[in-house]
């Protein structure tokens, strides 16, 4: 099985694997950059599990940016009965996906 791993970035937890890409909370950094994510909640290493209390220690996930883009637009309609009052907006979240290259603990 391979290692895995479950961090914590931008007030979410995502369960990440070792070359496994996932879109998550926009970050600052340029396409191509390394970033490290070092709240990591819970580790596997070939089946034996380390539980952090909360977070797990020396134990780090190197992942490298590959592009920073906008998420499915969602509508928000404000909205009062029996007053003709009604507005819609939009909002698209930034987003960047990244591809997680090693855990290391």
């Amino acid at each position: 099985m391979n290692n895995w791993a479950v961090i914590r970035t931008g007030g979410k937890q995502y369960m990440v694997f070792e070359g496994q890409s996932i879109d998550i909370e926009k970050l600052r950094g340029k396409d191509g950059d390394i970033v490290s994510f070092e709240e990591v909640l819970l580790v596997s290493n070939s089946g034996s599990i380390k539980i952090g209390k909360p977070l797990v220690e020396k134990v780090k996930v190197k992942a490298e940016i590959i592009s920073s883009f906008k998420g499915k637009k969602i509508r928000v309609v404000k909205f009062k009965s029996k007053s003709r009052y009604l507005r819609t907006t939009g909002h698209r979240q930034q987003k960047t996906r990244v591809h997680i290259e090693k855990i290391e603990s």
